[in-house]
């Protein structure tokens, strides 16, 4: 039986996956956890054979192996597909076994991963990894411009006048990079271009 910790943010996400892998007769979900802080107390007292975790978790420390009390097992890496740069460091961090998919993937791949891992086996998802080690900034010249201001604090009519725009044409620009940043919101965009470095 392939003993196995859940460490997700999002009960509807962890449950689903949870029930997924439940189904199999061959693996086990010993623990679920959504609080950082808790990941370590579920390694001590589970000792799973696989945790399944995003990018969230994984830089908290403990399951990438750095600060923690105890050895963590092989880890699986679901990672949004829209974002492959913030697997930058963990692929580079040497010595542990992490495995990458894409969060969208089908259940039997998740299935057929968290397998994989327990047998000492590799899991990487070719595109994601590509991805994350070359992916070019989207944003064209003008929307940096426009997103580096808005950075700033400053409201759409101010972003206009810097930059001798229409209003319409910022609220354009911006609802343009919240697209291409897979982002929800305007702040979110900001954060996730200063994570890749595009502003």
């Amino acid at each position: 039986m392939i003993r196995t910790l859940l460490a997700l943010d999002g009960a509807l996400v962890r449950g689903a996956l949870a029930f997924v892998l439940t189904m199999q007769r061959d693996i086990e979900v010993v623990a679920e956890v959504e609080r950082a802080e808790d990941v370590a107390p579920a390694l001590r007292a589970q000792r799973p054979d696989v945790a399944v975790t995003d990018v969230t978790f994984l830089g908290t420390g403990v399951l990438s192996g750095r600060n923690a009390s105890v050895e963590p097992p092989p880890v699986l890496v679901l990672v949004d597909p829209r974002r492959p740069r913030v697997l930058g460091d963990a692929l580079r961090a040497p010595g542990r076994r992490l495995g990458f998919l894409g969060n969208d993937v089908a259940p039997e791949r998740l299935v057929d991963a968290v397998r994989r891992l327990a047998t000492g086996g590799a899991v990487v998802d070719a595109e994601l990894v590509v991805a994350a080690l070359s992916r070019a900034n989207p944003l064209t010249r003008r929307e940096v411009e426009v997103l580096e201001i808005a950075a700033e604090g400053w409201p759409v009519l101010e972003i206009a006048s810097k930059l001798s725009l229409s209003p319409g044409t910022v609220r354009n620009h911006l609802s343009r990079i919240v697209g291409k940043t897979g982002a929800r919101t305007r702040i979110e965009a900001i954060r996730i271009a200063r994570e890749e470095g595009w502003i």
